[in-house]
């Protein structure tokens, strides 16, 4: 059960780091959108690689915090019955959730994916825009990217589960216990 823990933390330490580097993303995303607007309207100017720039970088960005959005419980949920629920309802839910749906959904991305990118880096393919950026089989990766971090934030979920239904509360990290119902 330590190792358990240990990887639980593993996981969700690699998709707080990934979170927090690639959430810096979004401020280049507006400083780039911005600067654009400005070219067009008052310069009557514009670069298409810088179009391209800002729509992939929101891409890149969407991608890679998904599974530290899991993290943090930040995903759109229906939590009509969860959310008054006891910590052992809210484990066995989270486990039904994620052996049926979750990873299920996550491996499907991969694998249909996965030739989709292939095929994109043979091709070294670059944007549909004239004067667009180089480089799109770089964005597809991170469909890849998005399918592996969401899947190993659904094992974290997964384990978290285990340790609350097995009786091993205490050896979830503080952060990513369930909240107390009152």
């Amino acid at each position: 059960m330590t190792f358990l823990a240990w990887l639980l933390r593993a996981i969700n330490g690699l998709n707080w780091i990934v979170g927090q580097v690639f959430s810096w993303l979004s401020l280049g995303i507006v400083v780039i959108c911005f600067w654009v607007v400005v070219e067009r309207y008052l310069f009557s100017t514009t670069r298409l690689w810088m179009q391209d720039l800002y729509v992939w970088l929101n891409g890149a960005m969407f991608t890679t915090v998904a599974g530290f959005a899991l993290l943090r419980n930040d995903h759109v949920r229906v939590d009509i019955f969860y959310r008054g629920a006891r910590n052992r309802t809210k484990a066995l839910a989270d486990l039904v959730g994620v052996v049926f749906f979750l990873l299920p959904f996550c491996t499907i991305v991969f694998v249909y994916g996965l030739p989709f990118v292939q095929r994109s880096w043979k091709y070294m393919e670059g944007s549909a825009n004239v004067g667009g950026m180089p480089g799109l089989y770089v964005l597809k990766t991170f469909v890849l990217v998005f399918a592996v971090l969401v899947g190993l934030q659904a094992v974290s979920m997964l384990i978290r589960s285990v340790l609350i239904l097995s009786g091993h509360t205490d050896l979830v990290p503080p952060g990513y216990q369930y909240e107390k119902v009152e």
